[in-house]
Formats: C-alpha cells, structure tokens, sequence
C-alpha cells in the first residue's frame, strides 16, 4: 500500500509545505496505477492536476496524427508534473504515460492552487522549482540550435541520469529504461544517426545499453566530456 502522505512529503514541489497542509493534501489525493505506456493522460486535455510518481517512471510526450511520439523527458518515482496547474483552463501541450510500470498521486488543481494560497510560504519553493524547469527547457533549446550531434545527444543522457539521481550529476552509474527509439524521438533524429552517436559514447566507456535499458557509467565523467565538445 502506498503511504500517500510520505510520497508527498518526499516530492520536492510540497517541500515549502508544513506538516499539517500535507496531512491535508494526503486526504484529498487520488491514488492511480498504470501499466506500461497506458495514457495518463492526453496532450490538448484541459483538466489541471498535479501528479506525483509514487512509483515507477513517466513520459512526458507528444503523439501526432500518424502515431509517431515526440518525447520530452522522462521523470523517475519522487517527481511531480503537471505544470498546466498554475495555468488552469490552458491546454496541455503534451500528454503522459506511464514510461514503467507507475503510480500516481494526483491533487485537483484548483484544491492544490486554493492549498497554496492558504499556505504562502510554500511560494519560494514553488517558484525555484518552475525555474528550473524553465531553465531546463531553454537549455534544450539551446542545445538543438547550437550544438552539433554528438552533444545534444551526450547532454540529453546527463540530463537523464541527473533526473534520475534526485536533480544531481553523481560518479555513481546511473540506469533507466531507454531504447534507441526514445532517444531519437526526443531529438527530432532517424534511429541510425542515434546509433551511430550511441555507438561512439559506447566504444569511450560512457554508456552501456543492454535490452531497453541504458546505463550512464560515470555522470561526472561524461560532464567533463561534453564539455570539451563545446
């Protein structure tokens, strides 16, 4: 059974939030479980809820008329998304699904706007953490317009691993469920000029994949690598 109130003392979104505002929130959170790539919910959908993994992985992606999926990012267990909260009745620009096996907690987005508002001191932290998802999404972007190949796809792998060890780039080897196809999606990329640059981060000791899976060796390591690329 989930303990709904320690996955949302853990989360890093209610981190500005007292005791007694996470006792509350626990009570008036949905508890939901989703197989493997079942839909969590759809892009252009105006229903505004914050969700945080209580177990597993999601995708935050983008499916086009033909079926082909464009993937944004992967978030690992102890991550919240559902950033259209603070702008209820806007459309989502891209949908979920559960990338593993997941369980969601989800609160209302007008209960979690009305929660904020009683409990102000949560703001600073709120706040940061939107920055940073800000100054993430204009590093990508600056990525695709400046960087050659080889460094959007090493610095997209990093920024994986990072979001799966807690928001740090650590020595310590870092693994994930991840196929050639994702990575190409999520860089706009043919699967066989992935390859090739996966190939690459494989031969320098990098990366290692096995089946569906990829492992960051070194975070650190590969850091420093990129880095001489620019």
């Amino acid at each position: 059974m989930i303990d709904t109130r320690a996955v949302l003392r853990h989360c890093p979104i209610f981190a500005g939030f007292p005791d007694d505002a996470i006792d509350e929130a626990a009570g008036h959170a949905r508890v939901r479980r989703f197989e493997p790539d079942e839909v969590i919910y759809d892009k252009g959908t105006l229903q505004s809820s914050i969700c945080v993994i209580a177990e597993g992985t999601v995708r935050i992606s983008s499916v086009n008329a033909e079926g082909r999926e464009a993937v944004l990012i992967i978030f690992d267990h102890g991550t919240w998304f559902g950033d259209t909260v603070f702008s209820p009745r806007t459309p989502r620009v891209y949908g979920a699904r559960a990338h593993e096996a997941a369980t969601i907690a989800d609160l209302p987005g007008e209960y979690f706007r009305e929660l904020m508002q009683r409990y102000p001191q949560c703001y600073p932290v709120v706040l940061d953490l939107l920055s940073q998802r800000l100054w993430a999404a204009m590093s990508m972007i600056e990525d695709d317009a400046l960087r050659g190949t080889q460094a959007r796809v090493g610095r997209r792998l990093l920024f994986l691993a990072q979001m799966h060890s807690g928001g740090y780039v650590r020595a310590n080897a870092v693994t994930f469920r991840l196929t050639r196809e994702h990575i190409a999606n999520m860089m706009g990329m043919t699967r066989q000029g992935v390859h090739k640059v996966l190939k690459t981060f494989e031969a320098e000791g990098h990366i290692t994949f096995t089946y569906g899976r990829v492992t960051v060796n070194d975070p650190v390591a590969l850091e420093q690598h990129l880095l001489s690329l620019d």
